[in-house]
């Protein structure tokens, strides 16, 4: 076969997406047949993070935008030029004008279930000329695909919820999580001196997006200070227009023993976690929930809310709270930091949780629909 890949968000600047794309790809090369050649589409920036190790995996420039009408427009030719029998589009975002073969992942319908205006900086009258821009596209994409991918079954109800689409026509494939091998000679010390950080504290990493929810878990963590007054809660991620207005929230109501860091280093992230007395994941949706595995992965006690995507791919290895009440966000940070047991329990329910998951098999299962859509 000759198959493509759109590999634009390809590598861990991009996130979910980069990750799942980059994964997806690494092992693809561990298993792929070498009859089968994959054309892997990058763009500049990306271009040099993927290195083939076979010769059957070819790189191919195509440094359209995202959601953009470069996209729309030029994606398509390219495509066409290879002449392929498949592409993996692993994201919603499918250029209309594409007729060919092609299987979509779809990792969740945030955008759906949150179209706000608080989520975005856009004109109000553009944000939604966009979001009606998303509704077309991704319905295109669920009814032209000839299968869908997604990464856990809560998403699967969410796309059958919400599209007249057959349930046999979605494929779940579980995405998965690992710790990178570095050589971290970085003491606490000098990431204290480099980003504040004050022991002892519980962590999140990721965006600010609403959805996220981590106004409330700001809100949250004054009345767990209360009690803990020498606890701190420190958000990594990079300080755009989102984290930016949960800073001067936190600034305007005087929020103490809040560490904002900005953007850190692979290696710095690395002594962040390592030294946090529990990871914390407040999010109101999610489609498949990674931050909160790769955390467990890295043997850290794990508080998160209990969304139903959440719920489904964590188990019982973490402790679960309500996100959308206050209360019980704080209550179930005393719980978790104030018991040296419990924390225990959750490292080790945690490493047997992260061990069900693979990102080979995720290939192998994605390797497998290439071939029986062939037939």
């Amino acid at each position: 076969m000759r198959i493509g890949i759109d590999a634009r968000f390809y590598g861990p600047s991009s996130k979910g997406l980069g990750r799942y794309s980059q994964k997806l790809i690494e092992n693809l090369e561990k298993i792929s047949n070498d009859e089968d050649d994959f054309f892997v589409y990058l763009r500049k920036e990306n271009w040099d993070e993927f290195k083939p190790k076979k010769s059957n995996f070819k790189k191919v420039l195509a440094d359209y935008p995202w959601y953009s009408l470069s996209e729309q427009w030029n994606m398509p030719r390219l495509l066409n030029r290879y002449k392929l029998d498949l592409v993996h589009f692993p994201h919603f975002n499918v250029p209309i004008l594409y007729f060919r073969p092609f299987i979509v992942t779809i990792h969740d319908l945030i955008l759906l279930n949150f179209p706000t205006i608080r989520a975005t900086t856009l004109n109000p009258l553009y944000y939604w000329i966009k979001f009606l821009a998303y509704r077309i596209v991704i319905s295109l994409a669920i009814k032209r695909s000839l299968q869908i991918l997604t990464v856990s079954n809560f998403t699967k109800k969410d796309i059958l919820d919400n599209y007249s689409v057959k349930s046999e026509k979605i494929i779940v494939t579980y995405e998965a999580a690992e710790v990178p091998i570095r050589n971290n000679n970085i003491s606490l010390s000098i990431i204290s001196e480099k980003y504040g950080i004050i022991k002892p504290y519980i962590l999140y990493v990721g965006n600010a997006y609403p959805h996220k929810n981590l106004e409330k878990l700001i809100i949250s963590f004054q009345e767990v200070i209360k009690e803990k007054p020498n606890l701190f809660l420190v958000l990594v991620g990079k300080k755009d227009y989102f984290y930016n207005q949960l800073i001067e929230k936190a600034k305007q109501n005087n929020f103490k023993n809040i560490i904002f860091t900005g953007q850190v280093s692979d290696n710095d992230l690395e002594e962040i976690y390592n030294n946090s007395e529990a990871y914390i994941f407040p999010s109101l949706y999610e489609g498949f929930g990674l931050p909160p595995l790769e955390a467990m992965a890295r043997n850290i006690p794990v508080i998160s809310s209990n969304h139903e995507s959440l719920k489904e791919i964590l188990g019982d290895s973490v402790y679960f709270f309500n996100a959308t009440n206050s209360k019980n966000i704080s209550q179930s940070i005393l719980r978790v930091v104030s018991s040296e047991e419990l924390k225990s329990n959750l490292r080790g329910l945690g490493k047997k949780q992260v061990e069900k998951y693979s990102w080979l098999k995720m290939a192998k299962e994605t390797n497998a629909i290439y071939h029986q859509i062939k037939k």
